[in-house]
């Protein structure tokens, strides 16, 4: 079975027009979105005309695009058959946004793609290697939403008053999050425009969050995947409407969009997952709602603190050097207060306990 790179050397020849866009496409855009095209692509401001997948491929310093992102390799084959095809060769590329702000916690990127057949794609790019986007997912615990949904929701309007017609919209991981709250929040005007939401094991929402914006509005427009021992697009999610694919990848390593296994132009599909599996995500789900905001904060800051307490600005300079890192955050954690220590074990005993009682729930029924 292919991936996403097998899956252009196989049925890249064929155009758009000659083979209708599908989720297989759709991943392929959101994971060429984590690539910096910084250099490349003009940023949503400037109204410029796009520039094409060509001009940046046959530029001497493409290689830069591949900075300081995992799967280094992986993307490099990805963008390298994405522009030799036939399919992604005319790929044009406008409005790049990259924020990342330590100070407010944000994370943000999208990019909008037009493709052969003229169809108009917006990504949002999921969590880079950056520590701070990796807090800003554990934000999402919180009932306020993040800076980088407001910042999703201000870049679709704009790019919607920007393009003639509908558009398609995604991401991967905490892109596809942002994805649906942008659709579900923006004017009515761009929601009218949205053809599809594409979310790609993408994490879902606290249920205040969905009430006070449009979700219905846009429920029968998401489309939802997530490998069979999904963790990440588990997280608050409250709805069964979600498709399971299968992935090479074992545990954590599913959330890896290369894993996935795809036939034809669609992903395979895998049973349902396990009633263990189940839940464990139902459990870890009603701990983190029962959380108040306080001990929300307090839980996350102090991973948060510990694992700074490194000093590696994103995972590859945690690698680098993983023992003198560990050391560091070992001692960090030895050096946590004794109140913060307590409310962290407290918080733990009642998952363990939501879990035992899940548990009993499940065997007497």
């Amino acid at each position: 079975m292919e991936n996403i790179i097998e899956y252009i050397k196989k049925s890249g020849w064929q155009s758009f027009e000659e083979k209708s866009f599908n989720e297989v496409d759709s991943l392929i855009l959101c994971q060429l979105s984590y690539l910096n095209y910084e250099r490349f692509v003009p940023g949503v401001e400037k109204r410029s005309l796009p520039v094409s997948i060509q001009s940046i491929y046959q530029h001497p310093d493409r290689d830069r695009i591949m900075d300081d992102y995992w799967y280094r390799e992986n993307n490099k084959e990805l963008f390298s058959a994405a522009a030799e095809s036939e399919r992604f060769g005319s790929l044009k590329m406008n409005y790049y946004v990259n924020i990342v702000n330590e100070e407010d916690e944000t994370q943000f990127s999208a990019i909008t793609y037009v493709l052969g057949d003229k169809s108009v794609y917006i990504a949002y790019r999921g969590t880079d290697a950056n520590i701070v986007g990796w807090k800003e997912d554990l934000n999402l615990a919180f009932s306020k939403p993040l800076h980088s949904q407001y910042l999703a929701v201000e870049y679709m309007n704009k790019v919607a008053g920007c393009i003639a017609g509908d558009f398609y919209t995604g991401g991967h991981s905490k892109g596809g999050n942002l994805a649906v709250y942008a659709a579900m929040n923006c004017s009515g005007r761009t929601r009218e425009k949205i053809l599809k939401i594409f979310n790609n094991d993408g994490p879902g929402f606290r249920p205040e969050i969905k009430e006070q914006g449009n979700y219905q509005a846009v429920a029968d427009r998401i489309i939802k995947f997530i490998p069979r021992s999904s963790i990440v697009g588990m997280l608050l999610e409250d709805d069964c409407d979600y498709e399971i694919v299968e992935s090479r990848g074992i545990g954590m390593l599913q959330h890896n969009a290369y894993s996935w296994k795809i036939e034809g132009d669609a992903f395979v599909r895998a049973p349902n997952m396990t009633s263990n599996k189940l839940i464990r995500d139902a459990s870890l789900n009603e701990w983190i709602l029962s959380l108040s905001e306080e001990e929300a904060h307090a839980f996350v800051d102090t991973l948060y603190d510990v694992v700074s307490a490194s000093e590696a600005a994103n995972v590859f300079e945690f690698g680098a050097d993983w023992k003198k890192c560990l050391q560091s955050v070992l001692t960090a954690a030895r050096e946590v207060n004794g109140t913060t220590k307590k409310t962290i074990h407290k918080m733990m005993r009642s998952l363990f306990n939501i879990l035992f009682e899940n548990i009993k729930k499940y065997k007497f029924q």
